[in-house]
């Protein structure tokens, strides 16, 4: 009985954590499952069973590439976006050591990012942390001034994980166009499928990482374009697979099963960015209108279509969430890998916002397939959770 009820609760829940994880779909589990079955050869090996491995691990690669409007040869498969993030930022200050130790990023990355470049001044690298303004966005005059002669790599982010602000990637190409040496790196995972294209593809952008787990394929498995002429070190070394870029066994089913779910999410993209925006928007418009509520998402093209972000002033944020999950509502504060250790967002904390704010934020992200009737649900659960909090609220 009690097992019943658990599954019935499952599938009436309103799930709108997606930027911290989404649910593989099931036709893209059904991929895993038959080239798990049929095509479990290793795709290194030389006999045949191995032969037919490859051959779908290449065309896997192709499919990617195709719609990536790039080549096959410039897709690198990984377990995750901070796989790809340490490799990248990592592989440049290794292979770019000789010419310089200067790396430049911003104070509002995602832990992958931020962590691999104090790992890095622990090793002799110098970082430049640009700041942000009081909406989350850098200022592109802020790099053009902080590039020096030394600088290897500049790594801005497509979409803040926190609370969306979409990173002014084009002005940021534009500047590097006068410094073709340096390496520009893109963390594109909260940015895929969200109408970004045309930025992520600019001729600048050196590389691109992504997670696959972001968009309805099977957890540990991610990729990386590298433009074709760009050199890295490798991040792991043994076996040679990967082009020698990133050894070690491919797994042949999930890259299969990313493949189809990258296909399946860039289908009729335009219409289900309209989708979430016009979700995201009935959230908004009912949770703005409340007096100790602070909007920290706007509902302006510079921002992304699936998050919102918001804080109920004298509430920990934890506490919020939770105060959902007896309505089947599952949310998180401004980021997953942050919100068990109880951090305030790195990204509330450079864009000044005061303490007392900043810990009772939470975040609202959405994907393709949550509803209108979701959203209003959830503005009638919002309407019963702030009230239940007014004795903790400063008086209006």
């Amino acid at each position: 009985m009690q097992l019943n009820l658990r599954k019935e609760r499952m599938v009436n829940m309103i799930y709108f954590d997606n930027s911290a994880t989404t649910k593989a779909l099931p036709v893209v589990l059904d991929t895993y499952r038959k080239v798990s079955e049929n095509y479990f050869g290793n795709p290194s090996s030389l006999h045949a069973v191995g032969g037919k491995g490859n051959e779908v691990l290449q065309s896997s690669r192709k499919q990617i590439a195709d719609l990536m409007h790039a080549k096959p040869d410039e897709i690198y498969f990984t377990s995750c976006g901070t796989e790809g993030d340490n490799w990248v930022i990592k592989g440049t200050a290794i292979e770019k050591r000789p010419f310089g130790k200067h790396l430049i990023t911003t104070q509002v990355e995602h832990p992958a990012v931020i962590n691999t470049m104090k790992q890095l001044e622990e090793l002799g690298f110098d970082v430049t942390y640009l700041p942000v303004d009081k909406r989350g966005f850098i200022n592109p005059e802020d790099l053009r001034k902080a590039i020096r002669p030394d600088t290897i790599l500049v790594s801005v982010m497509a979409v803040n994980n926190e609370i969306g602000a979409k990173q002014p990637i084009d002005a940021v190409a534009k500047i590097l166009e006068d410094h073709p040496s340096i390496h520009f790196h893109v963390d594109a995972v909260q940015a895929i499928g969200k109408g970004l294209m045309k930025s992520l593809r600019n001729p600048r952008v050196d590389f691109l990482t992504f997670s696959g787990h972001k968009f309805h394929a099977p957890r540990g498995t991610g990729f990386v374009y590298i433009k074709e002429g760009r050199h890295i070190a490798p991040l792991l070394t043994g076996g040679g697979q990967e082009d020698n870029l990133r050894s070690g066994t491919e797994n042949t089913p999930a890259i299969a099963a990313m493949a189809k779910a990258l296909r399946l999410l860039l289908t009729d993209e335009d219409k289900k960015v309209a989708h979430q925006q016009a979700i995201r928007k009935a959230i908004y418009d009912h949770v703005s209108q409340f007096a100790n509520v602070t909007m920290f998402s706007q509902l302006t093209p510079d921002f992304a279509p699936h998050i919102l972000t918001f804080a109920i002033e004298g509430v920990r944020g934890e506490t919020i969430v939770h105060a959902f999950e007896p309505h089947d509502i599952y949310i998180s504060t401004t980021s997953a890998c942050s919100s068990k250790k109880g951090t305030e967002s790195s990204t509330l904390a450079a864009m000044h916002v005061d303490d007392r704010i900043s810990t009772s934020a939470i975040r609202v992200s959405l994907d393709e397939y949550n509803t209108m009737d979701e959203a209003k649900a959830f503005n009638q659960a919002f309407d019963q959770v702030y009230a239940g909090f007014a004795k903790l609220m400063p008086s209006a």
